[in-house]
């Protein structure tokens, strides 16, 4: 039986372990020629190790689907290059990219170090910049010489960007930059063939089973809501020639739910037709107020 992304070329990031894990391996079931990036960082981001990506291809290819490994610094923009070329030197083409790397430092905001918060900054949103670049100057140049394109982004936000979340404002701001980052593109790729979307997932990975880890912890029987493994039909679905008409997307997902997110939008608002005095601004603003749907509460209060 033919899987819905058969013949389809993915590149996912962070594929060692949790979500990108689970997300390698079925896009593998589902017929995609798979790269798993990784480069095999603890929680933290430091030391390395090629292992684990490479424990990932192995089942891949033993289950008797095709996949290769690389250990691109998804924050490196040569590197992401790189990655683009093996890709496309490898498999002949490149169809979907899934943008899932990242590592955490929380700190409470008055606590934050620069040098945390550049980190943070650097993989997440940088990080989902360089490779993404890469692949939609490609598109762009298969569009241009008249080309059929037909191209996934898909990217990886988080309920800390949509909502905040106590004590990560430096992760927030950065999955909030995604989220933002997500619209842009697709606004700016669909005349290329390419969609964009984005995820913003609850599961059991290193970075929520250390924090949450009640919350987290897998169930003696029954259905295991925080299976990152839940998330990834989803994300596969958006990365088939079956999502073609969806784009510019945010979907939070938990265990069988999916949510579609509805963003920042135009709420309540006066016009005065002419400029306001400060001393008249507060009542105004407390009117808007009274009318808007209140915002939905930050992550940890």
């Amino acid at each position: 039986m033919a899987g819905i992304c058969d013949g389809r070329v993915v590149i996912v990031t962070g594929a060692a372990r949790g979500l990108g894990r689970a997300h390698a391996l079925e896009f593998a079931r589902e017929g995609a020629k798979v790269v798993v990036n990784d480069i095999g960082v603890a929680l933290d981001g430091s030391g390395g190790s090629a292992g684990p990506a490479e424990e990932v291809a192995t089942e891949i290819r033993d289950a008797g689907g095709e996949a290769i490994t690389n250990g691109a610094d998804v924050a490196d923009f040569r590197q992401t290059a790189d990655l683009v070329k093996q890709t496309l030197e490898t498999f002949g083409r490149l169809d979907v990219v899934v943008n899932n790397a990242g590592f955490v430092r929380d700190r409470m905001f008055v606590s934050c170090s620069e040098e945390e918060w550049d980190a943070i900054q650097r993989v997440h949103l940088k990080g989902h910049f360089c490779l993404a670049r890469h692949a939609a100057e490609h598109w762009r140049n298969q569009s241009k010489a008249g080309e059929a394109v037909d191209a996934r982004i898909i990217n990886t936000s988080s309920g800390a960007g949509l909502r905040g979340s106590i004590g990560q404002s430096a992760y927030s701001a950065a999955k909030a930059g995604i989220a933002t980052l997500t619209l842009v593109q697709a606004a700016e790729m669909g005349r290329y063939g390419v969609t964009s979307n984005a995820i913003a997932p609850s599961a059991r990975t290193r970075m929520t089973e250390e924090f949450f880890a009640e919350t987290m912890a897998k169930p003696e029987e029954g259905f295991d809501v925080m299976d990152p493994a839940n998330v990834s039909p989803l994300v596969v679905w958006l990365g088939s020639p079956q999502s073609k008409d969806v784009t510019g997307q945010c979907f939070e997902l938990s265990g069988g739910e999916i949510c579609v997110n509805d963003g920042w939008r135009m709420g309540p608002k006066i016009d005065k037709g002419e400029r306001w005095a400060p001393d008249e601004v507060g009542a105004a603003v407390h009117e808007l107020l009274g009318k808007a749907v209140p915002n939905e509460k930050v992550h940890g209060t």
